[in-house]
């Protein structure tokens, strides 16, 4: 009997070291937000002068609601680093399509320069004068200070959208950009005039171009890219993000409901955000659709698919269990004290 609980014991104290163990490796490579620098909730916009930009203007409060009265049906917010080279068709490509579908007053676009160094937001501003003839404030121009990442791009711009529907996209133009009018169809599904704030994500997904048909995909990969892919959404599926077949496509629509419940609480900056999203989202139960889209290559990508890989799939492991620790939370965490002494001065 005494080996018997000897060995229970043994059992049970090294269960705990290895928790101990896993929950601290975990906290050790866990991931904070960069704070705000204080020029990082400006923008800079035309003006009415020709070839003038603007001073820094204060971007609307963070993560307001919508204002019907603003006429603006969608925000488009488009993370750049250094896409001087790349940039133009993709605003080709939306500026038409947002113009001849929705009307010249009925979108806004919020390019976040992600640290740029190339020059790409002069740039964009004299295409938006010129070519596409923007009006001041149609187009916006924050720039972080300092590199965050694709995914803090994403989720420092999408919490400063004034539109009903905010999509971000990639800066490449892969995706091509009249889908959105699928995925806004497919969050109005959700949609009716009791329920305009139930929070809706649509997910474009490049999946159906993976998959053979005859033994024949639309779109090629090289064998060592299929297996990392492979192995990716497998780590996925155990981890739980089983109803979305492409987690990493770079052309996710919300509506405001959606992003007050999901952006406040991201803690990924990198590529590894677009999994935490979905994360976020199914937890609170948001529904996500899924919607095919045309999607192409385009050369020129600053991913390193081996070094690249590598940092998402610890980063993923990281995520679930910082989740499953509660060292990210998906809430507010409210200090009880401060309430109590709330509740006494309404006394």
């Amino acid at each position: 009997m005494y080996i018997l609980i000897s060995i229970v014991s043994l059992f049970v104290w090294l269960f705990i070291l290895a928790f101990i163990s896993v929950y601290l490796v975990v906290l050790i490579f866990s991931h904070n937000p960069r704070p705000l620098h204080e020029d990082e909730i400006y923008y800079t916009t035309l003006t009415a002068e020709k070839s003038v930009y603007s001073d820094l203007k204060p971007l609307p409060l963070k993560n307001s609601n919508y204002d019907p009265k603003s006429n603006i049906l969608i925000s488009l917010v488009i993370p750049c680093y250094n896409e001087i080279n790349r940039i133009k068709p993709m605003l080709d490509d939306s500026t038409s399509f947002l113009k001849e579908k929705y009307g010249d007053d009925a979108f806004e676009i919020l390019i976040v320069d992600d640290g740029s160094t190339d020059g790409t937001s002069n740039f964009i501003l004299d295409l938006s004068e010129n070519l596409y003839s923007l009006k001041p404030d149609q187009i916006r121009i924050i720039k972080l200070i300092k590199n965050r990442g694709k995914g803090g791009a994403v989720t420092h711009g999408l919490q400063y959208t004034r539109g009903k529907y905010s999509i971000f996209a990639d800066a490449d133009g892969a995706s091509k950009f009249s889908d959105i009018s699928k995925l806004i169809t497919a969050i109005e599904k959700h949609q009716s005039p009791k329920s305009q704030q139930v929070p809706v994500v649509a997910v474009g997904s490049r999946a159906q171009l993976y998959e053979k048909n005859n033994n024949h995909s639309v779109v090629k990969r090289s064998l060592i890219r299929s297996f990392l892919m492979l192995s990716f959404h497998s780590i996925l599926f155990i981890f739980g993000i089983r109803n979305v077949k492409d987690s990493q496509c770079g052309f996710k629509l919300f509506n405001k409901a959606a992003i007050q419940q999901i952006f406040p609480y991201m803690h990924n900056e990198r590529f590894i955000f677009d999994v935490e999203i979905l994360m976020i989202a199914n937890h609170k139960k948001i529904p996500i659709e899924e919607v095919p889209i045309s999607w192409h290559e385009v050369s020129g990508s600053k991913v390193d698919l081996a070094r690249d890989s590598i940092k998402m799939a610890i980063d993923l492991i990281v995520t679930r269990f910082a989740y499953l620790f509660g060292i990210y939370k998906d809430y507010e965490v409210v200090d009880c004290k401060v309430i109590h002494k709330l509740k006494e001065k309404s006394i």
